[in-house]
C-alpha cells in the first residue's frame, strides 16, 4: 500500500496537527506501508525536502517572495502550486491513494489531481476551517466568509471518495452535512503509550530550578490559543491562592495568548507563582509533566471545542496525572467525570476552583483514579489501533478503483 499524504504543515513545527501525522506516519510505516508525505505552502519551508522527527517531508515552495496580500489570489496561487507538487510527485511514487489532512485547501488540489489520475482521495477532517478562523478572529461565525468557508468544505465532503475524521464530534457534523454514514471513518487521537511513563517520579533537579520544592503545582502543557481557557485557570487559582500559599501554576508552551496571559498573572498578583516554561522539545515535556500535581484543561465553550477532541488530556492520563477539564463535547469524549478525571461547566471560574479544591483535599483517591485513566488509553486509545482503522478505508478504496481500471485493460 502507498499513500501520499498532503498536509498543512508538520514536524519541526510544534502542534497537535504535527504529532498526530507523526504518529500516523510512524504506525502506517510499522503496518509495512510506504508513505510520501507533502506540505502545502503553508509550512514555510525554505528545502524542497526536509527531515525531521526521523520522517522525511516533502515541502511546496511558493513562486516569489510571499504568500499574495488578496486572500483569495493569495489561496489560488498556493492551492495551484500544491497541485502540482502532487502531480510530480505522485507521476514517480505511484501511489495508490490521495489523502489530504485538513484544512481545505490541502484537499481542492488533491481532488484535481486525484481526479485526473484516476486515484481516490481521502480527506481527513480534523477541525473546520470556518471554526478555527472565528477564534483566531479572522472571521465571525455566520459572517459572509464563515458560510463561504462552510459551503466550500462541504463541497469538499461530497466529492471525495471517504472521509476521516478525529472524533464523534465532528463525524456527527460532517453527516448532518449530507454524508453517507458509512462513507465517514473516525481515527481518534491516541497516544504512544510505551513514550509515556505512568506515575514517573519528579525531576528533583528541575523541580528545584522552577521554584517548585515543597509546592503543589497545577498545570496546563500545550497551545496559548483563547479558546483553551488558561484565563479562567489563572483566575481560578487567583481564588485558591490567600488558603494555598504553597500552590504554584506551571504553563508549558506558548502562543498568541502568551502576552495577556503574563499580564494577567501579574494583576492577579501571581506573578512570583505562574511560570511559563517556553516552548518545550517534545521528547522533555514529560519531564515538566511530571512536575504537576493536577493538569488542567478549561477549555471555553465554541464549536470549535465542542466538536473536536485534543491531545494533550490523553498524555496527562497516559501519565497517571490527575486532570481537571470544562465539560465541552470534545473533552466528554474523553473524560469520564470522577472516574478517569474531573468534568466541571464551562467558562465558570468558581467551578473550576472548586473542582481544583475537591481534587486537591482528596490525594488518597488519586492513585485509583489514576490507574483506570491509564487503563482507558491502554484499551481504547493507541496509536496501533487507531491507525488500523485506515486498513479497511484504503483497501476498500483501491479495490473499487482498480475493478474500472482493470474492466479498461
Amino acid at each position: 500500500m502507498r499513500i501520499l499524504h498532503v498536509l498543512d504543515h508538520s514536524l519541526p513545527l510544534h502542534s497537535g496537527y504535527a504529532f498526530r501525522t507523526a504518529a500516523i506516519l510512524r504506525e502506517q510505516h510499522a503496518l509495512g506501508w510506504e508513505t510520501l508525505q507533502l506540505t502545502t505552502p503553508r509550512q514555510q519551508a525554505g528545502d524542497d525536502v526536509e527531515r525531521a522527527g526521523g520522517l522525511v517531508f516533502h515541502r511546496t515552495p511558493l513562486p516569489g517572495s510571499a504568500l499574495a496580500r488578496v486572500p483569495l489570489a493569495g489561496y489560488a496561487r498556493e492551492m495551484a502550486a500544491t497541485a502540482a507538487r502532487i502531480g510530480a510527485l505522485a507521476a514517480s511514487f505511484r501511489p495508490d491513494v490521495l489523502h489530504a489532512h485538513s484544512p481545505v485547501l490541502d484537499v481542492l488540489p488533491a481532488l484535481r489531481v486525484g481526479r485526473r489520475l484516476g486515484l481516490p482521495v481521502v480527506y481527513e477532517l480534523r477541525a473546520l476551517w470556518e471554526d478555527a478562523a472565528v477564534d483566531h478572529g479572522t472571521t465571525t461565525e455566520g459572517s459572509a466568509r464563515y458560510r463561504a468557508s462552510r459551503g466550500v468544505e462541504t463541497w469538499a465532503l461530497r466529492r471525495v471518495d471517504h472521509v476521516t475524521t478525529i472524533c464523534e464530534g465532528l463525524r456527527a457534523e460532517i453527516v448532518a452535512r449530507g454524508i453517507a454514514p458509512e462513507r465517514v471513518t473516525v481515527v481518534p487521537n491516541a497516544v504512544d503509550v510505551a513514550a509515556f511513563r505512568f506515575a514517573q517520579p519528579a525531576d528533583d533537579a528541575l523541580r528545584a530550578r522552577l521554584g517548585f520544592a515543597g509546592c503543589t503545582v497545577v498545570g496546563f502543557a500545550g497551545s496559548f490559543y483563547a479558546y483553551e481557557g488558561i484565563d479562567l485557570l489563572i483566575d481560578a487559582v487567583a481564588r485558591l491562592a490567600p488558603a494555598h500559599r504553597r500552590l504554584r501554576v506551571l504553563l508549558v508552551g506558548g502562543g498568541p495568548q502568551e502576552r495577556a496571559l503574563r499580564a494577567q498573572a501579574i494583576e492577579q498578583g501571581l506573578g512570583d507563582r505562574v511560570v511559563f516554561s517556553g516552548r518545550v522539545p517534545h521528547d522533555e515535556v514529560q519531564r515538566y509533566y511530571g512536575l504537576i500535581d493536577v493538569l488542567a484543561y478549561p477549555r471555553h465553550r465554541m464549536r470549535l471545542t465542542e466538536l473536536v477532541t485534543p491531545l494533550k488530556p490523553l498524555e496527562a492520563m497516559a501519565q497517571g496525572r490527575m486532570l481537571v477539564a470544562s465539560d465541552v463535547g470534545g473533552h466528554r469524549e474523553l473524560v469520564r467525570d470522577g472516574d478517569t478525571g474531573f468534568l466541571f461547566p464551562a467558562g465558570d471560574v468558581a467551578a473550576l476552583a472548586a473542582v481544583l479544591e475537591r481534587v486537591l483535599a482528596a490525594r488518597e483517591r488519586w492513585p485509583e483514579v489514576a490507574a483506570r485513566a491509564r487503563r482507558f488509553v491502554e484499551t481504547e486509545r493507541t496509536w496501533a489501533s487507531s491507525v488500523a482503522r485506515y486498513r479497511p478505508v484504503y483497501e476498500r478504496l483501491t479495490a473499487t478503483h482498480a475493478a474500472p481500471a482493470a474492466a479498461h485493460a
